[in-house]
């Protein structure tokens, strides 16, 4: 637990998360079960993009992630398309029962691509884990595939709660750890050369030089 003195005051951070997936998935049941602790078993799928805003606090620092709930189904695409910009990180949702909605992953994690940040911070969520007696993806190929696109991975129920704050927990903290590194790096910088100072300010913000970081210790479960 980080102490601070009462002049070290916590500064405010907005992540922009995505939960993408095929639908069906139990997207919207892990931004309920997250945010308020609910969960609905007969939900209908999401017409549009809702998003929801949640705290956090990470080493005395209170974090608000904005969690946007974009819908999976293929007619609403074009209309999601837009608030994959300005994301940060992403929650990319698969259900364990179904093997189609793994199939899909590659082609989301396309769209990601396209629509966002290349080094926007990923989770490949395996949900529904409660579902084992009919499971269709073993937890190894989920792995596979995490490891093999620089992912975190990490199997959810949104029904027993079963990891889902542990999923949206390790995606903002390792934003605000890249957010970290980046301002000392800044603050390096501007203690060898102090006449940058005088050159204009610095924006920091996820960039490609951080994109091999969360390449390396990329699985949890």
């Amino acid at each position: 637990m980080a102490f601070h003195s009462e002049d070290d005051k916590s500064e405010d951070y907005l992540f922009k998360i995505v939960l993408i997936g095929d639908s069906a998935v139990g997207k919207s049941n892990l931004l309920a079960r997250f945010a308020r602790d609910e969960f609905y078993p007969n939900s209908k799928s999401t017409i549009g993009v809702e998003f929801q805003t949640q705290k956090m606090d990470i080493n005395g620092k209170e974090i608000k992630a904005q969690i946007w709930d974009t819908a999976g189904q293929e007619r609403f695409r074009a209309v999601t398309s837009a608030y994959y910009r300005g994301a940060v990180g992403a929650l990319l949702v698969y259900d364990i029962s179904r093997q189609q909605t793994f199939q899909s992953i590659g082609r989301w994690l396309n769209e990601l691509h396209t629509h966002s940040d290349m080094n926007v911070v990923t989770i490949l969520v395996g949900n529904k884990s409660d579902l084992k007696d009919i499971r269709e993806v073993p937890t190894s190929e989920g792995k596979a595939l995490a490891e093999a696109q620089g992912l975190f991975f990490m199997e959810t129920s949104a029904l027993d709660s079963s990891n889902v704050a542990a999923a949206f927990e390790t995606v903002v903290k390792e934003i605000y750890n890249i957010l970290s590194r980046k301002v000392m790096s800044s603050q390096e910088l501007n203690k060898q050369d102090p006449a940058s100072l005088s050159n204009g300010k610095k924006v920091v913000i996820p960039s490609e030089e951080q994109g091999e970081s969360k390449k390396g210790g990329c699985c949890s479960t």
